[in-house]
């Protein structure tokens, strides 16, 4: 069955005389990627480390269980362990198939697992990916759990991820507030998932439950953008914008002359948009030019290859294509206006670094400066009808005029928390920074209120 995407372009196509740059909003969309695959992974890595005693491993117990249950009939599955090393915990060894029988032994063997040791996040990402390895062709999926930080040296870690690169998606998840946003985000931003906080362990079973619920609804394992362009022409960056922001520049992988592809991973029935910028040799007045070509192509070979099962548009595996353009002009009326979606997501992108910048300024001590950072993202979220986002950052400084984005920090003595004892507001601001780290990525689609 042909897997029915499609490829749209927002752009205003009209520059200046002289003007290099064009920028364009791509949305892909798959409408209903056909039927499920013939081969699904799912691995739950959860960790066991000392500092998971008690209410923790308790409810990452449950959440586990009730990921296991999730699973359809027939995909693969193993459950990790992980502490100072990766420790098996169902099946034996390889992965088992779902069905009524696996999941609840595998229930069965979750229900023991007990705190102690260390964490070794490389080890376990490595566990997975010897997993991974058995599946070439299946929609693979990590769920990784932890509560702390890793204990293993930074490029230990760095190199772990490397390998892993490709082979599946990772989702992680930090419970309580010892953990370390950039250390998860590192993982899953190169493993192209998602990283949150579950600041109270009770809520670890809703979370999973979801996770592995998204994970069973994808059904195409991997698809590329692929990017022709002109000669003399440079790309200076290729951006998710939607659902969050995330920078695929660095990721291009060359697949001919004037040609290069960035990976999208897997994909069920959903719609994600991206922000295309390349410079282009100056035309004069009256010239049009294509600027690049858009195709998306599955597989894991971007040079070409089709997702298994489905039909290809192409011959070269393409399942979808579009156009950019740029037509020079002295009509500065025309060349002037900036297209709504490339303004709404430069304004996202523009939200997400303001955040960014503000909590490391935070971090660092700088009041004056994450003042002003953080005032910004409260004016820019607030323009852009981001309330999840205002939201957040309302438990991160006390707002004083939206409109000039002029704010104050938290503190234990300002925190709106009046049964609170101070530790707990503490905890609670420390929380309510990690939500806004791990979520201020995330944007809104043009169009949307809040």
């Amino acid at each position: 069955m042909t897997a029915p995407f499609t490829v749209e372009v927002d752009q205003n196509p009209y520059l200046a005389a002289g003007a290099t740059r064009v920028d364009a909003v791509v949305t892909v969309t798959a409408t209903g990627t056909g039927d499920a695959p013939a081969d699904a992974l799912e691995i739950i890595v959860v960790d066991v480390s000392g500092s998971m005693a008690g209410e923790k491993i308790r409810s990452a117990r449950e959440a586990t269980a009730v990921a296991i249950a999730e699973l359809r009939d027939g995909v693969a599955f193993a459950v990790i362990a992980g502490n100072q090393r990766a420790q098996q915990v169902y099946p034996d060894a390889g992965t088992a198939r779902a069905d009524e029988r696996t999941r609840a032994e595998a229930v069965e063997r979750v229900r023991e697992l007990q705190a102690d040791g260390g964490t070794a996040i490389g080890s376990w990402l490595r566990a997975a990916r010897g997993l991974a390895d058995r599946h070439p062709d299946a929609v693979r999926h990590v769920i990784l759990l932890t509560d702390g930080q890793n204990g293993e040296d930074a490029p230990v870690l760095e190199r772990a991820v490397r390998a892993c690169v490709g082979l599946f998606t990772c989702d992680c998840r930090g419970v309580g507030t010892d953990w370390r946003v950039d250390e998860l985000r590192t993982v899953a931003s190169a493993l192209l998932g998602t990283v949150d906080i579950v600041a109270r362990p009770e809520d670890l079973a809703a979370d999973f439950r979801a996770l592995a619920g998204a994970a069973m609804a994808k059904n195409v394992p991997a698809l590329w953008l692929r990017l022709w362009t002109p000669q003399g022409a440079t790309v200076r960056f290729v951006k998710q914008v939607a659902p969050a922001v995330e920078d695929l520049t660095g990721r291009r992988v060359d697949t001919g002359e004037q040609r290069g592809a960035y990976p999208l991973g897997a994909w069920g029935a959903e719609s994600r948009d991206y922000h295309l910028c390349v410079d282009v040799a100056p035309g004069t007045v009256g010239t049009r030019m294509r600027t690049a070509r858009v195709e998306l192509v599955g597989g894991s070979d971007p040079a070409g290859s089709a997702p298994a099962g489905s039909d290809p548009a192409g011959s070269d595996g393409v399942l979808a294509e579009a156009i950019v353009t740029a037509e020079w002009t002295d009509d500065r009326h025309r060349s002037s206006v900036i297209d709504p979606k490339v303004a709404h997501y430069t304004g996202q992108v523009a939200l997400a670094g303001a955040i960014a910048d503000g909590l490391a300024a935070r971090e660092a001590g700088d009041a004056t400066r994450a003042e002003e950072r953080l005032g910004e993202a409260v004016r820019l979220a607030a323009e852009s009808g981001h309330v999840d986002t205002s939201q957040l950052l309302e438990g991160v400084v006390e707002v004083l005029d939206v409109r000039t984005g002029t704010v104050r920090l938290r503190t234990d003595a300002n925190k709106a928390d009046a049964d609170k004892t101070d530790t707990d507001k503490a905890d609670s601001i420390k929380a309510d920074v990690m939500a806004l780290d791990a979520r201020g990525t995330r944007t809104i689609r043009v169009g949307r209120q809040g």
